[in-house]
Order: C-alpha cells, then sequence, then structure tokens
C-alpha cells in the first residue's frame, strides 16, 4: 500500500465517522428535562383533577340544566343488573369498562374517570392532586419563560424552530424521507421537525399555562378579560384536557422518532449538547 493509499484510507475513515458539532445549548437542555419531570407530574395530577368531576363542557356554565357536555366517563348499570364504564363523546357513548368510568379488578371495582395507574396519587385525593398540579405548574411556567427569552436572544427561536419558505417547500420530501425512516443527521431541524416544535412550544405551551390560568378564580379577578378569550371557565378547562392530549400524542410521536433516528446520538446531543452528524461524501469533503 502506498503513503496516497494510506492517506485515503484514513480520510475515508474519518469521513465514515461523520463530524461531532455542538448542538444543543445549555438553555435548551435544561427546559427540556425540566418540562419532561414538570409534564409527567402536571399529567398524571391533571388526570386526578379530572376524576373529580370526569365531564368537559363547551360554554361559561355547567349543570344538570345545560346540554353541552362534550365527553363524560361514567358507570352506568344495564337492566340485568351488570355495571359498566362508559365513555360519552358528543353525546355518542362507548362501552370503555377497565379503562374509563369504570377500571380494577372484577371483585373490586373502581368507579372513576382514568384507573388508579394513571393518576397521582393512585387513590381519589383531589386536595394532595391540585397541590402537585400548582407545584409543577410554576416549575413548567418558568421554564417556558426562560427558553422563550434566551431563544430570542441566542437567535435559536428564528434559526432552528420558525419554517422559512424553503422549508415549506421542502415538506413533500421530507413527509416522503420520514415515510421510508430516511433520516438526515446534519445537526438542524427538518421542516417537520420546525412545525412539530413550533406548534407545541409556540401553541400549545401558551394555551395550556393561559386556559390553566383561566380556571383559577383568583386570575379571573386580576385578569376577568381571560374568561372572555376562552369562553369562560368551562370552555378553558375543555382546551386545557385537549393541549393534553396533544402534548400525550406529540411524546409518543417524539420518543418514536427518537428511537427510529438514533437514540444513543439523539439522546446525548440533548444531555451533554454534542451531536454526531452524517458521514461526508468525498465530494462534500474536497469542496
Amino acid at each position: 500500500m502506498t503513503i496516497i493509499d494510506d492517506l485515503e484510507s484514513r480520510s475515508d475513515s474519518l469521513l465514515a465517522t461523520g463530524k461531532v458539532i455542538y448542538r444543543h445549548k445549555v438553555a435548551t437542555r435544561l427546559t427540556h428535562w425540566t418540562w419532561a419531570i414538570a409534564l409527567f407530574f402536571l399529567l398524571l395530577s391533571g388526570l386526578q383533577i379530572f376524576n373529580a368531576h370526569p365531564e368537559l363542557y363547551i360554554g361559561k356554565q355547567s349543570g344538570f340544566e345545560f346540554d353541552n357536555s362534550v365527553l363524560a366517563m361514567h358507570a352506568a348499570q344495564a337492566t340485568d343488573g351488570t355495571v359498566d364504564g362508559y365513555t360519552t363523546i358528543f353525546g355518542r357513548s362507548f362501552k370503555t369498562t377497565g379503562v374509563f368510568g369504570m377500571s380494577g379488578p372484577a371483585d373490586n371495582p373502581s368507579y372513576r374517570g382514568f384507573p388508579s395507574w394513571a393518576t397521582l396519587p393512585s387513590y381519589q385525593d383531589l386536595s394532595t392532586g391540585r397541590v402537585i398540579h400548582f407545584f409543577f405548574a410554576w416549575f413548567f411556567a418558568a421554564a417556558f419563560l426562560v427558553w422563550f427569552v434566551s431563544s430570542l436572544i441566542s437567535g435559536h427561536l428564528k434559526r432552528d424552530i420558525l419554517p422559512t419558505m424553503t422549508d415549506i417547500r421542502a415538506l413533500p420530501k421530507s413527509i416522503s424521507d420520514h415515510l421510508r425512516f430516511r433520516f438526515h443527521h446534519d445537526g438542524r431541524y427538518n421542516v417537520l421537525q420546525k412545525l412539530a416544535y413550533a406548534g407545541i412550544l409556540l401553541v400549545v405551551f401558551p394555551l395550556i399555562i393561559l386556559t390553566g390560568i383561566t380556571m383559577s378564580p383568583g386570575m379571573n379577578a386580576a385578569w376577568p378579560w381571560l374568561l372572555d378569550i376562552f369562553g369562560g371557565r368551562q370552555t378553558a378547562r375543555t382546551i386545557h384536557f385537549l393541549c393534553m392530549a396533544a402534548l400525550v400524542a406529540f411524546f409518543l410521536i417524539h420518543i418514536f422518532m427518537v428511537l427510529a433516528a438514533g437514540p444513543l446520538n439523539e439522546l446525548r446531543s440533548i444531555i451533554t449538547g454534542w451531536y454526531r452528524t452524517d458521514p461526508e461524501t468525498k465530494e462534500e469533503h474536497s469542496a
């Protein structure tokens, strides 16, 4: 083997590993993990609070004299004496025994919206659920404020989150690549990531914070205009629930994509900030 061949072999070896770049700054990593922890406790304690009255409405009022329920989880007794759990969505009921409305062992069923394994605490305790929920809600909101300000200052919001027209034009190709599990590890967010992150960070996060505030009687006294914006406390509660459902869906898709794209590389980037890109081709290297 000649010296030139040896140099080319070493060059090819280096190119095959790809470059390691600094992808995520400290503020991004800290807020990411703060949200992950806070949202875990917010979800479980939020379902505990929901179970105190497992029904959602559209409008400013609720009760027996109103017909504005959009979702309800309850147990009902059939004519033969058996009891089943039901979930009613826009007036149409579905039997959901074992999950929603009625859950637990057959000899000791629990009549509640969400099952015990999905709530914090596992037993019905509204006051403890509210304490946990409000505690982590402040951490969640503070992390969002820190992320938003730091992203504006560093340019992360404009550079990495908001999609450009060039990104939008690349949307069909990005969808095709994702459907075929072809991922490009160049350290930049693709258009689908930008759209997803922008939707969650700039729409769902502010909505879930503001609707949470709207449900507080104390904040209603200070900011009564929130009730007008969201159409009343009951509508705000429904929007809050839908935002939670959107976050759960995003989390599941996010975890799936991390596993599909290479979990070790993705986890290292959000823990240490360092990310390994795709290997360069000889043409890219020479250019």
